[in-house]
């Protein structure tokens, strides 16, 4: 069997295993169907029931946030805990190369965020009962979520691999992702010119909100499958100098 499945079975079967799984969807799913829905009007106009739009605007909105800190609690143990034990070590010994590690935990942190979007459908699947949706627009705030989780993951995974502290590891993740999350958009709305294009080149946000309106561009996929590489890249390297 190939061996990044492996990795991938084994790390997501740990997320259930332990109360990770449990305790991240519970409060993904709370929290996304609290603010969506509103029913006690805890938040007052923010919901789908003020907006009278038969969309997931709302819900993206939230899940654009909820995931920023979802997705470094998943990925802060991948390798930090591994090395703390001594046993990246012993499974590198194996025949397993250091890209096909990665890459296995990389696949088994984006599965369970795709489990988490997954109990998300009922929300489609009622306001599409509402009124007419647009289905391309709402399959394309889904991709955005997922194109931005992954990359959120490979940097997380890469905060993982510099140390053998999880919280340390959890905190370094949230400061590189408040870069792309806040810094380079509020950057760019501060900034003229060239240098103004270039920072909202580099914001997350820009990019998520382009494919979250239905707007597939290539740029967008480029943006973050670049990210995703260079972190899964660096993580790759640093395992390799320090195993």
């Amino acid at each position: 069997m190939n061996p990044i499945w492996v990795i991938t079975k084994k790390e997501l079967s740990s997320f259930f295993d332990s109360l990770i799984a449990y305790v991240i969807l519970i409060a993904f799913l709370g929290l996304s169907g609290l603010f969506t829905w509103d029913p006690l009007e805890l938040i007052g106009q923010g919901d789908i029931f003020f907006r009278r739009q038969t969309d997931l605007q709302v819900f993206f909105s939230i899940a654009y946030w909820t995931l920023f800190f979802f997705v470094p609690a998943l990925t802060m143990r991948q390798i930090a805990e591994e090395r703390k034990a001594g046993t990246i070590e012993l499974l590198l010994t194996k025949d397993v190369s250091d890209r096909q590690l990665i890459v296995g935990k990389f696949l088994a942190c984006l599965l369970m965020v795709c489990i988490a979007l997954a109990f998300t459908i009922p929300y489609y699947i009622t306001v599409a009962q509402l009124g007419d949706i647009d289905h391309g627009a709402t399959l394309s705030g889904y991709l955005g979520l997922l194109l931005m989780s992954a990359a959120y993951i490979s940097i997380g995974l890469f905060a993982s691999s510099v140390t053998s502290n999880q919280i340390v590891a959890f905190l370094l993740a949230i400061l590189i992702g408040v870069f792309f999350h806040i810094l380079f958009e509020v950057m760019a709305a501060n900034t003229q010119g060239g240098l103004g294009t270039f920072f909202r080149n580099l914001s997350l946000q820009y990019h998520f909100q382009s494919i979250q309106r239905g707007v597939i561009d290539s740029k967008d996929l480029v943006y973050f499958a670049s990210i995703i590489v260079l972190g899964l890249g660096l993580s790759e390297l640093i395992i390799s100098k320090r195993s």
